[in-house]
């Protein structure tokens, strides 16, 4: 009976001694610094964003981030680093609407799901599509569209690469608008805004975040923006709705992810973290200048809600531009 007794008690120090354990490294997180890694290659809109929020979630975590830049793929290589990694909170991912919300449906096959192996932490910017044409085309969608009908199969538009949003963004315009245009994929923003430039090219959907110096020099008109509203960074141009486009609402965003299977409590203090930095004037400031609409109220609840209704959306934007990549 003593020995029974003994047992027991053995057992529950046992169970308390393995329940403190393993909630020891949540409450103590995070004692060393955290890897933040970015999917696409350094000096992009994305790499930038990533960059600017940790120095306010540095600040709010006490610990440095380490921005880590793993490109390939269309963002699927450093996203599938993330989702092998170990889910203690020290690997995170800054997604996009490419590896969380178009690569699923872009791709056969893809070597991770945006949705069950992640936790995901906070929705942290928006960042709506601007159409963009150079100085000498027509400045409102109802010129461009009475251009581009009157010859057909003659202009064409630029991206930043096949299945991006642009991509997308690009042929939900055409059938929209009905022209007939040809889409040249390019390698990067940066090239497809000099060939834009050059009038290689009629027009092309890309961020303020990469266009706004080439605007605001006067290199590149801004015609509309995809979004329920004017940005502040150029209040001057109009929403797609405004300029005849209804229902044409889109653009980039970013989240912070974890690993499936990150403590509850750490996904928890992360995302307070991600909220605060984003809260910072500093932050805010640069943001807004980079035509980003921070997202200071994000829970990992509603960032799921939110990824999840953007899968569903671009899969019948890419079903409808019948875009596919091997």
């Amino acid at each position: 009976m003593r020995a029974t007794r003994r047992a027991l008690v053995a057992g529950a120090a046992l169970l308390l001694a393995c329940a403190g354990a393993m909630a020891q490294p949540a409450d103590k997180y995070p004692d060393k610094p955290v890897r933040l890694v970015v999917p696409f290659p350094p000096g992009g809109p994305t790499d930038v964003f990533a960059r600017v929020l940790s120095v306010g979630l540095a600040e709010q975590l006490g610990q440095q981030i380490l921005i880590e830049n793993k490109g390939g793929a269309g963002g699927n290589v450093g996203t599938e680093l993330v989702a092998r990694s170990k889910s203690d909170g020290y690997t995170l991912l800054f997604g996009t609407a490419a590896t969380h919300g178009i690569n699923i449906s872009l791709y056969k096959t893809l070597p991770y799901d945006p949705l069950k192996d992640f936790e995901l932490v906070a929705l942290t910017g928006l960042v709506p599509m601007v159409l963009l044409v150079p100085p000498d085309q027509p400045h409102t969608v109802k010129e461009l569209v009475a251009k581009l009908k009157a010859e057909p199969g003659k202009w064409s538009y630029a991206s930043s690469g096949n299945g991006t949003t642009n991509h997308l963004a690009g042929e939900l315009f055409k059938t929209r608008a009905l022209v007939d245009v040809v889409h040249v994929p390019y390698r990067g923003s940066g090239p497809a805004l000099q060939d834009l430039i050059a009038g290689r090219v009629a027009f092309m959907f890309d961020s303020f975040g990469t266009s706004l110096e080439q605007i605001k020099a006067g290199k590149l008109y801004a015609v509309a923006i995809m979004a329920d509203k004017r940005s502040q960074v150029r209040p001057d141009v109009p929403t797609t709705a405004e300029a005849g486009l209804a229902d044409f609402v889109g653009g980039t965003w970013n989240v912070v992810a974890a690993p499936a299977g990150t403590p509850k409590e750490i996904v928890e203090r992360l995302n307070v973290a991600v909220n605060k930095a984003l809260k910072d004037p500093t932050v805010a400031e640069r943001l807004r200048q980079l035509g980003i609409e921070a997202v200071v109220d994000s829970t990992p609840a509603t960032t799921h809600a939110f990824v999840e209704a953007e899968i569903i959306k671009w899969r019948e934007v890419v079903k409808l531009a019948g875009a596919k990549v091997d």
